[in-house]
């Protein structure tokens, strides 16, 4: 009588014959060789064989299990799709006031997320632009990656003697006070909230403690109450005994302004740029004059995307920016003779009329460079070279395009950090 062969049909049974049948060379060779005795290769046989025995089993239950699973799984990411989102937002107040105006019902804002979710779906691919990019070697500070490098004591007095006629004092750390002002609004009446900006609050809050700034935090404010904060804070006497202060916003923003948490296209709710250097300027705020007033802003500048395709022959629009920057350049005779304002940079997350972008859980892709920056280079590098590294690490337009740019500088000298001095 013919060997009974496995049907084709019964796939558990082909694998206990192939594993029969690889075993028992296997075995064989090892009886040979003495490696394996009698009662060893009984022993070893019994359990082989409850393993091939139970493969059928085991298989059962695997694609029992793998179905209950899938049908989970399946419902989990149907019934929960903003659990799986990982999308940028936009900082710009104009579509979301008109979104969040126009909706009052779950029904509505489903809708509105559909239509934005091209938007999102493209947005998602820029958070590879957060991941900071690796140093030069020839940067080493004393603290490891991820952390703030720390001066050397010894290189920061050489510098600040060789270079004291070029840089801004920096004063001892023993009975030095500076102070930072850190505003950041997340909820809003009638705008979305800003999800994810709590994580630059913290980044931004240790990273100027770590510089030696004692950081004063107000979250959620109006405009009116972001004056009133900015006019309190500017007002502190700390300042005397400082060298610096640094000013952080985090919110939406139209072209010249911060907007506070009851912004809407009816009724504007914004804090504008001149405002904050009209608080801080060498007529309202003496206890800072002379000394650097550095402003960052994470907000949008409007709606624009901030690119434009062009072809290889660039000549005439070259020829057009020259001009408009020659025009520029001859028009601010006024304030620079006045000296009113003096000693500020302001540092913002994008170009005018164009959008900057927050991602919902690790936060906006500018803070985050800023930090990285920060710690990789201040303790080697003036303010104006760690900002353009900022900005160099946008040149090349991304899937999300934004351009951080550098405004209002009427810094004199170069301002160094020192951190741990």
């Amino acid at each position: 009588m013919a060997d009974k062969k496995p049907s084709k049909e019964d796939p558990v049974n082909m694998v206990k014959l192939l594993a029969r049948n690889v075993l028992d060379g296997i075995l064989d060779d090892l009886m040979e060789n003495n490696v394996l005795n009698t009662e060893e290769l009984r022993n070893l046989g019994k359990g082989l064989n409850f393993m091939v025995n139970n493969a059928g089993n085991l298989v059962d239950n695997i694609t029992e299990k793998a179905q209950m699973a899938g049908k989970i799984l399946k419902d989990r990411l149907l019934s929960h799709p903003k659990q799986l989102s990982l999308e940028y937002q936009r900082e710009s107040e104009d579509q979301e006031s008109e979104e969040s105006s126009a909706s009052s019902s779950s029904s509505t804002e489903s809708e509105e997320e559909n239509e934005e979710s091209k938007d999102e779906e493209r947005a998602a691919s820029a958070h590879s632009m957060a991941v900071p990019p690796t140093a030069p070697l020839e940067i080493q500070g004393a603290q490891p990656s991820g952390r703030l490098k720390l001066c050397p004591h010894a290189h920061f007095r050489e510098l600040k003697t060789k270079r004291a006629d070029e840089i801004y004092p920096v004063m001892e750390k023993e009975g030095r006070t500076r102070l930072a002002l850190i505003i950041c609004n997340k909820e809003f009446h009638y705008l979305l909230n800003r999800n994810g900006s709590e994580l630059d609050l913290l980044g931004m809050q240790d990273l100027l403690e770590n510089l030696g700034y004692s950081v004063v935090i107000e979250e959620n404010l109006t405009a009116q109450e972001m004056e009133t904060a900015l006019r309190q804070f500017a007002a502190r006497p700390e300042h005397q005994s400082s060298d610096s202060t640094f000013l952080v916003f985090m919110s939406h923003g139209i072209l010249n302004g911060i907007c506070g948490t009851k912004h809407w296209d009816q009724e504007p709710d914004v804090l504008h740029d001149d405002t904050i250097f009209e608080i801080f300027n060498n007529r309202n705020c003496r206890s800072l004059r002379d000394k650097p007033k550095v402003i960052i802003m994470q907000a949008c500048r409007g709606s624009g995307a901030g690119i434009v395709w062009f072809t290889t022959d660039s000549g005439k629009a070259s020829a057009e920016t020259h001009g408009q920057l020659l025009q520029s350049s001859i028009c601010n005779d006024a304030v620079t003779k006045a000296h009113v304002e003096k000693d500020f940079i302001a540092f913002k997350s994008s170009t005018p009329h164009n959008v900057s972008w927050r991602h919902e859980i690790s936060g906006s892709v500018f803070i985050s460079q800023i930090i990285y920056y920060f710690k990789e280079y201040s303790w080697s590098h003036h303010l104006e070279e760690i900002f353009r590294k900022v900005q160099r690490s946008f040149e090349t337009p991304n899937v999300v395009t934004q351009l951080p740019t550098i405004e209002r500088l009427s810094m004199t000298r170069y301002f160094y950090l020192f951190p741990g001095n």
